[in-house]
């Protein structure tokens, strides 16, 4: 590639997602297994540690801030106006809290529910399906459209009236736990994009803003966030920092090409690219012996180490899909890459129908090796049924 190129794509943000869509899956199917190697594994809380899993969901949000100002700036060349963008924003950051909000719920359903959970899984999915597919572009049949999703809100709305949470005794209803891993992609989102939409391709203020994430994460380990202690409940920045900081990382990279790749050789912004990541490396390395590396509490260290993994890895897909060409090997995995939010819903589909049909594999297949070789298959299928069913015109979009 030339530094010519067209400015409104570069395949290697949709190679990324991809791959890390397809580690997602891996990680997220691990716990269906036997004697897993501790390095793969997300680390305890408690623990001055890093599993592989603990790097996969950083990737998924710095992506999220590489898409960011490409799809913006491709809003603004069809003429839409900033408000009409800024509702855009609103509406996908809704979006995937409600999702995320119905998801963590579904950790801690109670047994006893006028159904079963795998039932309310399956029924959630559907629901979810119902609002947020892309239906084709046909008029005579918009009334027809508009009633499934219709239809989808009543499924939701249904499955929250007889939704029943808690453990033994204690029954409560739908409250969130946490955001759940769409609800911080959403908060993220919001912020990040928010941000770029008022900034636009100012490198110098992006860059800050994602310092600014950073320096907060860091602030409020090291205590000096006290003050703000009365509006921590009701006002606080997802993650103290930690998950705009990763988002952020990736609007820079994409900001920095924008501005600069016409007048920068393409070596160059490779170049940059490792540097920023050499830098984050430093700084979680630097910050590990205060506060430890923890994903579960989103240490400065953990910020700092993924967001340099993200650097480079995003450095290496550059080189090799846009600068030297190679990315037929990425076919197979395509529609994790474009289809990322229905890949990532189907094996909730899955997981729910094989419990319900009492389906188990012999524990030889779930066991060391085996297993992971076993859930590494169970990632491509589901990626490959993920474009089978966007044949058959079943797409999320939000």
């Amino acid at each position: 590639m030339t530094p010519q190129k067209s400015l409104t794509r570069l395949d290697s943000i949709d190679v990324f997602r991809a791959v890390t869509m397809f580690l997602m899956i891996f990680v997220n199917d691990l716990w269906t297994l036997e004697g897993v190697p501790k390095w793969l594994e997300h680390s305890a809380a408690a623990d001055d540690a890093m599993g592989f899993s603990d790097i996969i969901f950083p990737a998924f949000l710095f992506i999220v801030g590489l898409s960011i100002p490409f799809a913006i700036m491709n809003r603004k060349s069809k003429g839409d106006s900033d408000t009409t963008i800024l509702m855009h924003i609103g509406e996908r950051t809704l979006a995937l809290l409600l999702m995320g909000f119905f998801t963590v719920n579904l950790e801690n359903a109670h047994s006893e529910m006028l159904i079963s959970k795998y039932v309310w899984q399956l029924l959630m999915v559907i629901g979810f399906l119902l609002i947020w597919n892309v239906y084709p572009a046909r008029p005579e049949r918009k009334s027809f459209y508009t009633l499934l999703k219709f239809i989808g809100y009543l499924i939701l709305a249904g499955l929250a009236m007889i939704y029943k949470g808690g453990e033994g005794t204690e029954v409560t209803w739908m409250k969130p736990h946490w955001y759940g891993i769409l609800g911080l992609i959403g908060w993220s989102y919001l912020l990040c994009a928010t941000i770029y939409l008022f900034i636009l391709d100012r490198t110098v203020l992006i860059v800050a803003a994602w310092i600014f994430f950073a320096l907060f994460n860091l602030a409020d380990f090291a205590g000096l966030l006290g003050f703000l202690d009365e509006m921590r409940k009701q006002l606080w920045i997802v993650g103290s920092g930690s998950m705009p900081a990763f988002t952020m990382g990736g609007v820079v990279v994409s900001v920095i090409y924008k501005q600069y790749s016409k007048e920068l050789a393409p070596k160059t912004f490779l170049l940059i690219l490792l540097v920023l990541g050499i830098l984050s490396l430093a700084y979680g390395f630097g910050t590990r012996p205060f506060w430890g590396i923890s994903k579960i509490r989103a240490t400065p260290a953990w910020v700092g180490i993924c967001s340099g993994i993200s650097f480079i890895a995003f450095a290496f897909f550059y080189w090799l899909t846009d600068l030297q060409g190679k990315k037929n090997w990425a076919k197979i995995l395509k529609p994790a890459g474009t289809s990322t939010l229905t890949c990532y819903l189907i094996p909730y589909i899955w997981y729910a129908v094989v419990a319900l049909a009492g389906i188990s594999l012999p524990l030889i297949v779930r066991t060391g090796v085996a297993g992971i070789v076993k859930s590494i298959v169970f990632s491509l299928l589901i990626v490959v049924v993920t474009g089978m069913i966007n044949k058959a015109g079943i797409k999320l979009k939000i």
